[in-house]
C-alpha cells in the first residue's frame, strides 16, 4: 500500500509540473516489481534546491562523483547513487522543473553543494525521470552548465507539445524547438564528448507528444538508426528497440500504462550502470 500511495503522489507531482495528464491505460499481464524503500546512511545537507547525500563510504574522500537527479522522490535516486559510489543531490518539486532552472542558477547550486559538504566533484551525472527531464532541457540551454556535466540520463520524459495542440491523423507535428537543447546534447554524445542515455515507453498521453514521438524525431535529426530488438530489460521491462552512436544510447520499451512509466524509475540503478559503463 505504501508503494502504491507513493506512485500516485509521484504521478500527481508529474501532472502538476507538466500541467498535462498521464496515460489512462491499465494492463494486468506483466509483473511490475518494485524496490523496497531504503535510506542509505550518510550525511545529508539541505540546499536552496533539494537535498544532498554523502554516503558513509564517501565521507573520507575529498573528490567524489555526483548524481543530480530531478523528480522521482528522494530515496530511489539515493539508493541508486549510493550503489554506484556517488554522492546524490535530489530535487523533488510540484513546480515546473524548467521554471525552477530558469530562475535558479544550476552552476551556483553545484557550488553550494560543494561548499556545504566540503567535497569536490570528480564526475557529474545529471538525470531526471518524467517531468524532471524538463529541468534537464532547461539546464542544457546553457553551454557553461553542459560543460560542467559529464553524463546525462533522461528516463521516459523527453516530452514536447503538439504544434496544433493535439496529435494529427497520421504522423503528428511536434514542437521541435523545445527539443533543440536535447538534440545538441545528443550531438555531443555522438562526437564522444558527453555521455547521453535515454529511455522511453510507448505511453501515448494524447494531449502532448509521447516520448516515442520525440525519440523518433531526435534520431531522424541525428541520422541515427534504430534497431528492433525483443528482450527483457531491468525490472521486467520489455525492450523493443535500441539506437547507439558514439556514447549516445536510446532504448525503447513496451508499455502504455502508469506502472510501465514507474518501471523506468525503479530501474534507475540499472540505467546508471549502463551509462557509466559507456565512459
Amino acid at each position: 500500500m505504501r508503494n502504491f500511495l507513493w506512485i500516485i503522489l509521484s504521478l500527481s507531482a508529474t501532472v502538476q509540473a507538466a500541467d498535462q495528464n498521464p496515460s489512462p491505460m491499465v494492463e494486468h499481464t506483466r509483473e511490475h516489481p518494485r524496490l523496497v524503500e531504503n535510506h542509505p546512511p550518510g550525511l545529508r545537507f539541505t540546499l536552496s534546491q533539494g537535498t544532498l547525500l554523502i554516503p558513509d563510504a564517501l565521507k573520507a574522500q575529498a573528490r567524489v562523483p555526483l548524481l543530480i537527479f530531478l523528480h522521482g522522490g528522494t530515496w530511489l535516486p539515493e539508493v541508486a547513487g549510493a550503489r554506484h559510489g556517488m554522492a546524490v543531490l535530489t530535487i523533488q518539486s510540484n513546480a515546473s522543473y524548467s521554471d525552477i532552472f530558469a530562475r535558479h542558477d544550476f552552476l551556483k547550486l553545484l557550488d553550494e553543494a560543494a561548499g556545504q559538504s566540503g567535497k569536490k566533484w570528480s564526475d557529474m551525472t545529471l538525470g531526471g525521470w518524467s517531468a524532471g527531464c524538463r529541468g534537464i532541457r532547461e539546464i542544457a540551454k546553457s553551454e557553461a552548465s553542459v560543460a560542467r556535466v559529464n553524463a546525462f540520463l533522461l528516463i521516459d520524459g523527453i516530452h514536447t507539445s503538439y504544434t496544433g495542440g493535439k496529435p494529427g491523423p497520421l504522423e503528428s507535428e511536434i514542437d521541435t524547438a523545445a527539443l533543440e537543447p536535447l538534440k545538441n546534447l545528443c550531438g555531443l554524445a555522438i562526437k564522444g564528448t558527453k555521455r547521453v542515455f535515454i529511455t522511453h515507453s510507448e505511453i501515448f498521453p494524447g494531449t502532448f507528444a509521447s516520448t516515442t514521438e520525440t525519440a523518433d524525431w531526435l534520431l531522424r535529426e541525428l541520422n541515427v538508426t534504430r534497431a528492433a530488438v525483443l528482450k527483457w530489460g531491468p525490472m521486467k521491462t520489455q525492450q523493443l528497440s535500441e539506437a547507439k552512436a558514439g556514447v549516445l544510447t536510446v532504448l525503447g520499451f513496451a508499455g502504455n500504462s502508469t506502472p510501465d512509466h514507474v518501471d523506468h524509475l525503479h530501474a534507475l540503478s540499472d540505467w546508471l550502470a549502463q551509462l557509466r559503463a559507456g565512459k
